[in-house]
């Protein structure tokens, strides 16, 4: 029998088992199921963004350099941390970043569009370093970099009228213009030889490129100094026709010690001067007439002081005429009432076996003769829309400052020179000033410039023509220039303000920005009654002494107080170094003198030059060497005759006699140094 199975037309006959229902006991299952799959979806998503936070992380590490959106870390080869820098002008976007090659790009903040790279550039085996580049594409927005200095000593930037060695920060001070500056008048300025370089002993170094609106400011509390390119509220300006778009730019290398990085750098970034000056500049001391006579100078002093110099037995490089010989400033006349015959006094200075040198400077005083023919000509740096000059007040009063990026103001200004020098036989010349602060904070030259210290470097080239004996005090990439460079002037005191102490460390930092004819300011200082030690116009007589023994292991020595104006006993102690100069000192200077040229190695060295792993000499200031072989300890205190002395490990022969034979550093303690000594050590 068949059986019929409702189901429509067309059915399909068939055994049919019934349907049944979930029971309640399998819904458990089914959820646990689910939630075990949003699980397994969870789990993927999270590895693919483990995946992919470990790609990031790789993307932004180069050598050994770690970036991240607030700055980047660099290791050594060590794996300790070396160098630190915040950005403090905005967050890199990490998702805007890539890698490609050795350069890790970023073209966003978290608010805006930039551009930003670091290049890693391996120049030799023992040298990492790193191009970093951060460029803004809105005018007028800051760059800013904030550099840890607190893993190391750091050494270098700017001579300052306070100096030390490490430089040593306090207080805090948002970033001003990293400028040329007279800071014997401005004393919190940067001062008039500086370059943007600076070297840690961790070995590790910086160089700005010149080309950034460069700003400098630090903060102690933090730690911190602070690198800034900018344009508004600055005198630095950008190139004609382009938007005033800030960009910073420099570079850090990374090596084995402190001393192999600096030479790696001096070697690569920095010029060299191209001959050495006069060899009779190194052995006999410059006279000069300012600290002793001032502006009061006239015929007659200069004759006595002359006289005087052959009277008491002593040698001469030359014979500096100071301020004032003309009548009035921006004349090259002599005054014919302070000098009635010039001429004859030149003769006789020549006869008696003596050049002359003549200060100089780039002002002309509004009542000068010269003064209306500079603004008829156009001589003179103007302000900023070009059509007038710009009166300027410096230390001798009001004028004009000679433009010398205008061909016609230099060619003007080194006629005046020749004129002097064919006329007198006038040797050469004392180029006073050159530092920008002496510039209106608006102003315009012929040539444009951006950066305001170029001026500096243009009137450092006026002494090339008189590079045998020519002596400057200001310098900004113009180690090219072969003459010496003189710091600023010294007030007659003890301590680290423009003071003796401040000498060392001074000729460290001028040396590592790579000024190494070096002639150190008038032994005993300026002499000025309101900044002199002691009761009277003369220098303290024991300060005087440790100055002169001090100098006599410098490149040069220059007096102007001569040693007779106190007694006997001085002028001998004066005759003593100034042949102990020219017999010990003097032809180990000329033999690095020569080294200078292809090298660019300092003369004057720290103690960590041979002694690079070690804390204790990084921090030493009252203590030099002249190349590797020659240790100076001098006394820089007063009623001291005797002092603490590091001695590196070494093989030393003191100038006693004595014999150290050490395989590690050694204190020589309370050593005693009696008034007309300077104790010195010499490798064995």
């Amino acid at each position: 029998m068949y059986q019929v199975v409702p189901g429509g037309a067309g059915g399909t006959i068939t055994d049919v088992i019934p349907k049944q229902k979930h029971s309640k006991d399998t819904r458990p299952l089914v959820g646990a199921g689910v939630i075990g799959l949003v699980l397994v979806i969870a789990a993927v998503t999270a590895w693919c963004y483990y995946i992919a936070s470990l790609r990031k992380a790789e993307l932004l590490k180069t050598q050994l350099l770690d970036l991240n959106k607030d700055g980047y870390i660099i290791r050594n080869q060590g794996g300790s941390i070396v160098f630190r820098m915040d950005f403090r002008s905005g967050t890199l976007d990490l998702d805007s970043c890539s890698k490609e090659g050795e350069i890790l790009s970023c073209g966003r903040t978290t608010d805006r569009k930039l551009n930003f790279f670091i290049e890693t550039v391996r120049p030799k085996d023992t040298v990492q370093c790193y191009r970093v580049r951060w460029e803004e594409l809105v005018p007028d927005i800051p760059v800013e970099h904030a550099m840890t200095y607190k893993f190391a000593h750091w050494y270098g930037g700017a001579v300052s009228a306070i100096q030390h060695w490490p430089i040593s920060i306090s207080s805090q001070q948002a970033p001003k213009p990293f400028v040329t500056s007279d800071i014997y008048s401005n004393r919190n300025e940067f001062g008039g030889i500086l370059e943007s370089y600076w070297l840690s002993s961790n070995a590790t170094a910086i160089k700005i490129n010149n080309s950034v609106p460069f700003h400098l400011g630090w903060n102690d509390t933090e730690k911190t100094m602070y690198f800034q390119a900018r344009y508004s509220d600055s005198p630095f300006k950008p190139n004609p026709g382009e938007a005033p778009c800030a960009e910073l730019s420099y570079r850090v290398c990374v090596g084995l010690d402190v001393t192999s990085i600096h030479k790696y750098m001096v070697r690569r970034y920095f010029n060299k001067p191209n001959k050495v000056p006069a060899k009779v500049m190194f052995r006999h001391p410059i006279w000069s007439t300012w600290a002793l006579h001032k502006t009061n100078i006239d015929q007659e002093k200069l004759l006595t002081y002359a006289s005087n110099i052959r009277k008491h037995n002593f040698n001469c490089s030359h014979l500096e005429l100071d301020d004032r010989y003309t009548s009035r400033y921006g004349e090259f006349e002599f005054d014919r009432i302070k000098f009635p015959n010039a001429s004859a006094m030149f003769q006789k200075l020549k006869s008696d076996g003596f050049l002359v040198s003549l200060w100089i400077h780039p002002f002309v005083n509004y009542d000068s003769e010269n003064f209306h023919t500079c603004v008829e000509r156009g001589l003179f740096v103007r302000e900023p829309t070009g059509r007038l000059p710009a009166l300027v007040r410096w230390w001798n009063g009001i004028g004009g400052i000679l433009d010398f990026t205008n061909p016609e103001a230099r060619d003007w200004f080194s006629s005046q020179l020749r004129s002097l020098r064919s006329r007198y036989g006038v040797s050469s010349f004392k180029f006073d000033a050159g530092e920008t602060n002496y510039l209106p904070w608006k102003f315009s030259t012929r040539t444009p410039i951006r950066d305001p210290s170029f001026f500096t470097r243009r009137y450092t080239e006026m002494a090339i023509p008189y590079n045998d004996r020519a002596e400057l005090r200001s310098g900004y990439q113009s180690q090219n220039i072969s003459c010496f460079f003189r710091p600023i002037d010294r007030d007659s005191v003890w301590g680290y303000e423009l003071g003796l102490k401040s000498l060392i460390p001074t000729v460290l930092t001028i040396s590592i920005l790579g000024y190494q004819f070096i002639l150190p300011d008038m032994i005993g200082g300026n002499a000025y009654l309101n900044r002199t030690d002691g009761n009277r116009a003369l220098p303290d007589r024991e300060l005087y002494i440790r100055w002169l023994e001090l100098s006599a292991f410098m490149p040069s020595m220059q007096f102007s107080i001569p040693p007779w104006e106190y007694d006997n006993e001085v002028v001998e102690i004066a005759r003593k170094y100034t042949a102990l100069h020219e017999s010990i000192v003097a032809p180990r200077v000329l033999e690095l003198a020569g080294e200078v040229l292809d090298t660019g190695d300092p003369i004057i060295r720290p103690l960590w030059w041979i002694a690079t792993g070690d804390e204790t000499a990084y921090k030493i200031d009252s203590q030099f060497l002249i190349g590797d072989d020659l240790m100076v300890a001098p006394v820089l205190e007063p009623g001291k005759q005797e002092r603490d002395i590091y001695l590196p490990a070494g093989r030393w022969r003191s100038y006693k006699g004595e014999r150290f034979d050490i395989k590690e550093p050694l204190h020589l303690t309370d050593y005693p140094v009696d008034l007309d000594e300077i104790a010195y050590f010499v490798w064995v």
